[in-house]
């Protein structure tokens, strides 16, 4: 392969996940998921709601969502006009055992993936499936208190079982779960760690517990999946938050240094090396976070490596001891705002060269393939009179991506994959909307949930096409 090029199997993709896209929520015996009690309130303000549905009193973004669950395709077919090598799903938890401690799955769930997974195959398209994608069932966060509980070890793993014994001949690549490191952060509290507790008992210390299950549930997956297929291939998932120091000082070059250990390279280090690494051990001591780890627990993470590593990348911040200055957040991250990069209208930083940045730096620290599940620019898109969508703006987001993972791949670092967030429009998850529209295909709904959901092909979705036939050679705009 000659320099700065693809090989001739990367895996040209598109990402979503089931909470965002699917809708069917109490459809096929499908039990409601954390996400399932999330409302917008019909003004655009996510909010939590008891864990009693009320369809009357509130808008919930996630019940019908893109309404994959029933156009899945419609959908699929039109992804495959676009020449895609590779589709990232995940499976709804909720679907395969409503409640997740039922005695046997439900049948019409499984069913609704072997579909799925065969109209994928149908068009040559590889399945990319994450395992859990912030849908834990309400029942396990309700009646278990979430991943705080270790019983949700077992649950997840007959989860694993059943779905690795049912789809090994489908499915290739599996994810154990999405951005697992956002537990670090409070509000990955709910959506990654079913913990329906309020902000004083969100503690660091009682998400580092769950995370640490999570740990223990996915180095067993890792096990118990290639003891079913050897041809499996099983990956960890970050939130890659990236933070450059803010000046030179020496007191903001060690911050950003310890932002990045805690924040980015913790859960790899223990899901790639298979140890928690020294830095964290000092920062439960430091913090006063004292997490119970089973003396077994230790043999357990040392056998379950993951095979690939991949991240979600969207943007960077500054990470400073100067709080004075202007901050900026965006996907879980708050940081201070960088003078030299230009942002969105939600305010997320783009930063093309960070991307280059980001995988020489964990490639340099696992040298295992790389792939980027999630990257995309957040945007209000406009159908024109002629049915259209003119998102240059997004064609010019990735294509300065995709050149920086060409400078990467020159670089030596072995990335397999990409797949943009996200293949259509979907719920975004930060504030609940439709509006802030990621797709490659625009889906005609509002904030409030109305629209013919009818499916337009975007500018991007023709451009992306070219970049995949020419295998990323062509990144001009049309």
């Amino acid at each position: 392969m000659a320099v700065n090029e693809f090989s001739e199997n990367f895996l040209w993709g598109a990402a979503s996940a089931a909470n965002q896209i699917e809708g069917g929520w109490n459809k096929g015996g499908k039990g409601p998921s954390v996400l399932d009690i999330i409302t917008n309130e019909k003004d655009g303000f996510l909010r939590l709601t008891t864990p009693e549905i009320d369809i009357d009193k509130y808008y919930y973004p996630s019940h019908e969502a893109s309404d994959f669950y029933h156009r899945y395709k419609e959908d699929i077919k039109m992804l495959s006009e676009m020449k895609l090598k590779c589709l990232r799903v995940s499976i709804a938890w909720s679907r395969i055992f409503p409640n997740g401690d039922d005695e046997v799955p439900n049948e019409e769930g499984l069913k609704f993936y072997d579909n799925v997974f065969e109209e994928l195959k149908k068009y040559n398209i590889e399945p990319i499936v994450t395992i859990s994608h912030y849908e834990p069932p309400l029942a396990l966060a309700i009646n278990y208190g979430g991943w705080t509980n270790r019983k949700l070890i077992d649950f997840y793993i007959k989860y694993c079982e059943t779905i690795f014994n049912r789809y090994k001949n489908k499915v290739k690549y599996w994810i154990t779960f999405n951005e697992i490191n956002c537990l670090i952060v409070p509000f990955g509290a709910l959506t990654a760690g079913a913990l329906l507790i309020d902000e004083e008992k969100n503690t660091e210390e009682v998400r580092f517990q769950a995370l640490h299950h999570q740990f223990v549930a996915s180095a067993l997956a890792v096990n118990l999946g290639h003891n079913i297929n050897s041809e499996f291939k099983i990956g960890c998932m970050i939130a890659y938050m990236c933070g450059y120091p803010s000046t030179c000082n020496p007191k903001d070059i060690i911050k950003a240094q310890q932002h990045d250990q805690i924040k980015n390279m913790l859960c790899s280090d223990v899901q790639v090396r298979g140890e928690y690494p020294g830095f964290a051990k000092r920062y439960f001591r430091d913090n006063g976070i004292n997490i119970l780890i089973e003396e077994e627990d230790y043999e357990i993470i040392k056998n379950g490596k993951v095979d690939f590593y991949s991240l979600s990348y969207y943007m960077t911040n500054c990470i400073g001891v100067d709080e004075t200055k202007d901050k900026t957040s965006g996907n879980l991250i708050v940081g201070l705002k960088n003078p030299y990069l230009k942002a969105s209208e939600w305010g997320w930083q783009i930063d093309p060269d960070g991307l280059r940045w980001v995988l020489n730096n964990v490639y340099d620290r696992y040298k295992i393939p790389i792939m980027i599940v999630e990257n995309g620019l957040g945007a209000r898109d406009v159908v024109t009179e002629n049915k259209t969508v003119e998102d240059d703006y997004r064609i010019e987001y990735l294509r300065k991506h995709i050149e920086q993972m060409k400078e990467a791949i020159d670089d030596g670092i072995n990335l397999i994959g990409y797949t943009p967030w996200s293949a259509i429009d979907l719920v975004s998850l930060s504030g609940g909307e439709m509006e802030k529209r990621y797709g490659f295909i625009y889906v005609d709904k509002n904030n409030q949930g109305e629209g013919t959901l009818e499916r337009i092909k975007k500018k991007s979705f023709y451009w992306y096409k070219k970049v995949i036939e020419s295998n990323g050679k062509s990144l001009e705009n049309l």
